[in-house]
């Protein structure tokens, strides 16, 4: 569902990308094994001669850049800011830069609670397509190979 944040410039997602978008939430580990809320932002398989890969990509990257830039999995984790509300236990709104539009999101109360209490989460962009009906081994599957090919961006953020 999209709500209205901030104003709009030139070349920011538009409400329809927003919508498109597929998210997936779980509470996993860091890589010192730490307790983390991840954030996991796909778009779905193309529909239209226009959904090439190289689209999708494109639009991915885009997201990305709306969330304050995101890192390869090589790279230093960038810290994005503050681009989490907390709604209510089972709903959080994602910002992005440059648009008016936020996205919100149904998440579990402890994937919220644990947001709260670490103040952070980590959100990922895959840059591959992913069908918004994935489950959980679909989403093990995605990440598995597009961590492998260096298709997945990264960023930290924190609640508003």
């Amino acid at each position: 569902m999209l709500t209205t944040c901030t104003p709009s410039v030139v070349n920011a997602p538009g409400p329809g990308l927003l919508a498109a978008l597929g998210a997936w939430t779980w509470l996993g580990l860091d890589p010192a094994d730490a307790p983390l809320a991840h954030l996991l932002l796909a778009h779905p398989p193309g529909r239209t001669a226009r959904d090439t890969p190289a689209a999708i990509e494109a639009r991915m990257q885009r997201i990305a850049a709306s969330l304050g830039g995101l890192a390869a999995p090589q790279e230093h984790v960038p810290d994005v800011g503050a681009r989490l509300l907390m709604v209510s236990p089972t709903t959080v709104l994602l910002r992005f830069e440059g648009t008016r539009y936020g996205v919100r999101l149904p998440v579990r109360p402890g994937w919220t609670r644990h947001v709260r209490h670490h103040d952070h989460a980590v959100i990922t962009v895959g840059l591959s397509p992913l069908p918004r009906s994935a489950d959980l081994t679909d989403v093990d599957t995605y990440l598995h190979d597009t961590l492998a090919t260096g298709r997945l961006l990264f960023g930290l953020t924190h609640p508003a």
